[in-house]
């Protein structure tokens, strides 16, 4: 009986405690000398802790479509990252991008789990392994996209310009495409990259 009491009363205690944090600039409970102010009551502590942890090392991500004078319906999202402890090898870039393409109602789309990322200043290279698709032959290849960021005129290739299709593709190395030769589509998403800055 004593052990439940006692964690019913902690238990209320946690509850006031989290009530009145919002409360706390009105009045605050006294604490013994010298003791240090709970968690809650440093806010400074907290965003300084925000603005000294490392930037990623490079990214891209965003959602855009590609123009095409004839209507198709080309759409690529990326969320690629490479983290800082990570800087000194691209290849262990995590995330996913995916891509689809259709017309009249027909086409296929891909989402890629990501191997490598390779960003210079505005633009990136990225490359994986195609998970899932309902394009026949694409499942397990891999691909690569590169991506200028110019703002809202973006633009993008992709490994398989000069092939037609990334299921004409066999031993593509990681972080391999094309110049970025498509142009993204006026008020339909924007890419963004995070530049990599390796120590040479």
């Amino acid at each position: 009986m004593k052990r439940r009491t006692k964690i019913v009363v902690l238990g209320s205690a946690l509850l006031l405690t989290a009530g009145a944090a919002s409360a706390a600039t009105a009045s605050e409970a006294p604490r013994p000398r010298g003791a240090a102010a709970p968690e809650a009551l440093r806010p400074h502590e907290a965003a300084a802790s925000e603005t000294d942890r490392p930037r990623e090392a490079a990214a891209l991500t965003g959602t855009a479509k590609l123009y095409r004078s004839a209507g198709d319906d080309i759409t690529f999202s990326f969320d690629a990252h490479l983290a800082a402890k990570d800087k000194a090898d691209p290849m262990k870039a995590t995330g996913t991008f995916a891509f689809s393409h259709y017309q009249n109602g027909n086409g296929a789309r891909a989402e890629v789990a990501v191997d490598c990322l390779l960003t210079g200043g505005k633009v990136a290279v990225v490359s994986g392994i195609v998970t899932e698709s309902d394009l026949p032959g694409v499942e397990g290849k891999r691909v690569g996209v590169t991506v200028h960021d110019l703002g809202r005129h973006d633009r993008l290739g992709y490994s398989w310009a000069a092939t037609g299709t990334p299921a004409e593709m066999d031993g593509l190395p990681k972080c391999v495409s094309s110049a970025p030769f498509e142009k993204v589509a006026k008020g339909t998403g924007d890419f963004t990259v995070v530049p990599w800055q390796p120590e040479f």
